[in-house]
């Protein structure tokens, strides 16, 4: 940042479209030379594209009661019809999955019910949707919610490579090949997930991978939040941004998306939203009232550590939510 401070003047407010593993980073927690953090002097939004600017004005804001998803049993879900798109259908949700999640088994998250309820305190319209109900498809059932909360595991499969050694036409080195879209390769965890190998459909496993997020009907819904663990990572790739969760999110249509970038302490992580959540209600800004608890957190021997604070970073539409 020490080069480009000089030519940013007065501005405080900075827009980001972080390429490769600069993707990866909070911003907020670099230090100048001083060794102060950058969040005291500057706001950041975060942008898987610049193209993303174009989208902020696509949908109008969905005003209908938020949803949050928590304390969810991922032994077993209600047996329930899941959603199987029709051939004709402009949405349909694309339910491959990767080999590689065979091996993924997530624990509960109990606590997260309190994160769940303190939300419902601020917003009291709010349905909390928790345990065996939490399914891919009630959420696949969703339309445009104003909020959209998941509190759960988020998952990411490092990128799955293969080497072509070269043949006697071609010496050159080795090809790699990527072999699975990316967006196979990271998503969220729902009712069921631990026992997805005996679901009846992979329409509602548990899994609910990000290019079936990128489908999901978000046009509209003003916020959506993972609060879980990783979820803003995705594979890398120069040139083209970030994919994973929060493109696909973007892609289904969400105005803003607050991810995390690592594993996240569940204490602090509740105390954080609450005080986020009470903050939009009072009419501040999506990234300004992120920021402004970030710095509480600063100030705050607990956790004031950027482990505590840096993990979540604010993607799309920085203004203040409309209808609150």
């Amino acid at each position: 940042m020490a080069p480009i401070r000089p030519l940013l003047g007065d501005t405080r407010h900075l827009l980001i479209s972080p390429d490769g593993q600069l993707s990866l980073i909070p911003f907020e927690a670099l230090q100048d030379e001083q060794g102060k953090y950058l969040i005291g002097h500057y706001a950041f939004s975060y942008f898987s594209s610049g193209r993303d600017l174009l989208r902020l004005q696509l949908y109008a804001g969905s005003t209908s009661a938020p949803v949050v998803f928590a304390n969810i049993d991922y032994n077993q879900q209600e047996n329930a019809i899941a959603v199987k798109p029709k051939s004709d259908d402009t949405r349909s949700f694309d339910n491959r999955r990767s080999t590689d999640l065979a091996s993924l088994h997530v624990s509960s998250l109990q606590a997260t019910i309190q994160e769940a309820e303190s939300i419902k305190a601020v917003f009291p319209q709010t349905q909390i949707i928790s345990q065996k109900l939490a399914t891919e498809t009630a959420i696949k059932q969703l339309s445009a919610p104003s909020i959209l909360h998941l509190a759960t595991h988020g998952f990411f499969l490092p990128d799955q490579e293969v080497k072509l050694l070269p043949n006697e036409f071609d010496l050159q080195q080795p090809k790699i090949l990527n072999l699975e879209n990316p967006l196979l390769r990271s998503g969220i965890a729902l009712a069921g997930f631990n026992n997805r190998s005996k679901a009846v459909s992979s329409y509602d496993d548990g899994v609910l991978t990000a290019l079936e997020i990128a489908g999901l009907n978000l046009r509209g819904t003003q916020l959506v939040v993972l609060s879980a663990c990783e979820t803003g990572l995705g594979d890398v790739k120069v040139g083209d941004g970030l994919y994973g969760l929060r493109r696909a999110l973007v892609i289904a249509g969400s105005q803003s998306q607050l991810l995390s970038l690592w594993k996240v302490d569940n204490s602090g992580t509740k105390e954080l939203m609450v005080k986020y959540y009470q903050k939009l209600k009072a009419g501040k800004g999506r990234h300004e009232a992120l920021r402004e608890v970030q710095l509480e957190f600063l100030s705050n021997p607990k956790y004031q550590h950027p482990f505590y604070w840096a993990s979540f970073v604010p993607s799309g539409d920085w203004t203040p939510l409309s209808g609150k």
